[in-house]
């Protein structure tokens, strides 16, 4: 049994672990390649995230897609790039709306240079990858414009918030499908059509990650709160010092609509105050972590693993497969 990749997959089959291994090496070389410009100010701004590393979660699910195809086949790796380099644009542009300072283990490039270099750097990410896109066809750049309107419209969604009768908790799933599942999906469904799987393996790997999507954003919600070190690779707390709605605090706002429980009606009060104080900030985290809520939140992350594992059902049983349903574990596992 061998190990993939930083969620510490394991591959027990030695041409698989080979396969997938060269293929996300070819992606790191794609990378580079593809943010390489003749200015060198904006080779150094688009590789900052590249060279900072990451789990290349997007890239690992395309090849390990394309093992019910021919994982050889020329638009793989390619393909490959193409999603992790829209990936890489979005966290250029999430971290100048967040005003994020720190990003894998880095100062952000809104820290580093500004907010009107990490957005022309997303941009230019962007520009590369639609560059790339075209040389795989006309349905590829239908697919990714199409993800790429769904990522964009459930940004908008999660910043205009839920309308008025709207369950908070039903909006934010359908934020985070768009926002994160939507990607996936296309990693998965990328991985398939370039390796010329047939249409109904296309079709499950899409729904796979469609529902793996949402679950690995539901267990990065739990890893902002519940991790203590920067294993999600931005700063604990990050998005509830922003205010940023995530599953865990909608839970805990929904308990205490519901049931009224001083303690809950007291750390909601707390959240809507200014938690840029860093006593503050540290109460509402040390709070959140033994509260209810943050335990649901971890339940939801199951169900939408085992969800993605279910999806997989219709494939042939083979080591690919075996693989794809260890993700699922993995993802669980970031959660705790």
């Amino acid at each position: 049994m061998t190990v993939v990749g930083p969620f510490g997959l394991s591959v027990r089959d030695q041409a698989l672990e080979a396969d997938v291994q060269a293929g996300l090496a070819a992606v790191e070389e794609g990378l580079l390649e593809a943010t390489k410009s003749e200015v060198p100010f904006i080779t150094e701004a688009a590789q900052h995230l590249v060279r900072a590393g990451g789990k290349r979660f997007r890239p690992l699910l395309v090849h390990l897609a394309a093992q019910f195809g021919d994982p050889y086949a020329p638009g793989v790796v390619p393909s490959a790039v193409v999603v992790e380099l829209t990936h890489l644009a979005t966290l250029y542009h999430d971290d100048v709306m967040d005003e994020a300072d720190v990003r894998r283990g880095v100062a952000s490039a809104n820290a580093r240079w500004g907010n009107s270099v990490a957005v022309l750097t997303g941009d230019f990410l962007f520009a590369r990858a639609s560059h790339i896109l075209a040389d795989l066809g006309p349905e590829a750049v239908r697919i990714q414009a199409e993800a790429f309107e769904r990522l964009v419209t459930g940004q908008i969604l999660e910043t205009a918030g839920p309308r008025d009768g709207r369950d908070p908790v039903d909006h934010y799933l359908d934020v985070i499908a768009g926002k994160t599942g939507s990607l996936i999906a296309v990693s998965g469904r990328f991985g398939a059509m370039m390796s010329g799987a047939d249409e109904t393996v296309v079709d499950v790997l899409t729904q796979y990650g469609e529902r793996l999507g949402v679950a690995f954003q539901l267990a990065d919600d739990v890893l902002d709160i519940a991790s203590d070190s920067h294993e999600s690779g931005k700063t604990p707390g990050t998005d509830l010092r922003e205010g940023i709605p995530t599953l865990p605090v909608l839970h805990l706002r929904a308990q205490a609509a519901q049931y009224g429980r001083p303690d809950d009606l007291a750390l909601c009060e707390l959240l809507d105050g200014d938690l840029t104080d860093d006593a503050r900030h540290a109460e509402a985290l040390a709070r959140l972590r033994v509260h209810p809520a943050l335990e649901q939140a971890r339940r939801d992350t199951v169900r939408y693993a085992e969800d993605a594992r279910a999806a997989l059902a219709p494939l042939p049983e083979c080591d690919a497969k075996a693989a794809l349903m260890e993700l699922c574990d993995a993802v669980v596992h970031r959660a705790g």
